[in-house]
């Protein structure tokens, strides 16, 4: 979503949002670090550059948090670019000088397929309703197949 000044994006696992203000303010003091770090954005010919520093070290790179765990230094140079009416070519650079020996790229494209809808992600409390959830839907099947 983009509002005037600002830029969030949502991502559908676990409800994180991280808001990136495009105003040009400088990153916050070195000592206030959060799990999603304090992100800059600035548009450079349609492509939105987000600088991201003031991680934690509890967070890890991979999707899902999954992965190698970074140092508070880490600092990631992130680029969205709409290549078609499908797709955002996703590119980062990061840079941890404490747990790696050199900074390095990764990059894949977003998709989204036609019908494609982001739905929230839930929990459900111990599984409990999951054998009636799954019976429903074998019902379901079987109903369809008469």
């Amino acid at each position: 979503m983009q509002a005037p000044g600002y830029v969030a994006i949502t991502h559908e696992m676990i409800h994180d949002t991280r808001v990136m203000s495009l105003e040009g303010r400088p990153h916050l003091v070195k000592n206030i670090q959060m799990y999603l770090g304090d992100s800059r954005g600035r548009w450079e010919n349609g492509t939105l550059v987000v600088d991201t520093t003031n991680l934690t070290d509890r967070t890890s790179i991979g999707f899902n948090g999954n992965g190698l765990r970074h140092s508070p230094a880490m600092h990631l140079v992130e680029r969205f670019t709409r290549t078609d009416a499908g797709t955002i070519q996703y590119d980062v650079t990061i840079d941890d000088p404490q747990t790696y020996t050199k900074p390095f790229r990764m990059a894949v494209p977003m998709t989204s397929q036609a019908g494609y809808q982001v739905f929230e992600y839930a929990c459900h409390e111990g599984n409990y309703g999951l054998p009636n959830i799954l019976s429903a839907a074998r019902a379901d099947e079987l109903a369809a197949r008469k």
